[in-house]
């Protein structure tokens, strides 16, 4: 069941390849518990093991129109329809929207609550500061904006 694993301070998640790693040398992420038991995402991942749907393999897998957990690992299109979905679900638009797009929502919004570039780069993987800080510059529009501050 891929290379997970929980302990008190959140899931260590060991990625074997990604956009940034494609030599495959691999990477260990940590994701800290939310502080929304009904949003955190390491008590989603408990609570997807505790269901039984994976015993073994890849974690995350698309489920068929029957409601049956397929067997390989999700793909990049799979993703993109399930960002693509939910974006349609909230009332935006899907074409704006694609799996990329939670990497740039992470790094943008933690930008906003005041994140470091370095902490951003070793969540999201990103190598280059400059490309961090291009989702950064556009997270940070409104944040320490001057014209906020005239009370208009």
């Amino acid at each position: 069941m891929g290379d997970c694993s929980f302990g008190k301070d959140g899931l260590t998640v060991t990625l074997r390849r990604s956009k940034t790693d494609q030599e495959g040398a691999g990477r260990k992420v940590g994701i800290p518990y939310g502080a929304n038991p009904e949003t955190c995402p390491v008590r989603v991942v408990q609570g997807w093991l505790d269901a039984g749907p994976v015993a073994a393999g890849p974690l995350f897998r698309s489920i068929n129109r029957h409601g049956r957990v397929q067997p390989g690992s999700l793909s990049p299109a799979d993703i993109a329809r399930v960002v693509k979905k939910l974006a349609q679900r909230a009332g935006l638009d899907p074409a704006k929207y694609a799996g990329h797009s939670l990497r740039a929502g992470h790094a943008t919004s933690a930008a906003i609550v005041g994140a470091s570039e370095r902490s951003i780069m070793n969540q999201t993987g990103h190598r280059s500061v400059q490309m961090v800080r291009r989702y950064i510059r556009d997270g940070s529009l409104f944040r320490e904006n001057s014209a906020g501050k005239l009370g208009l």
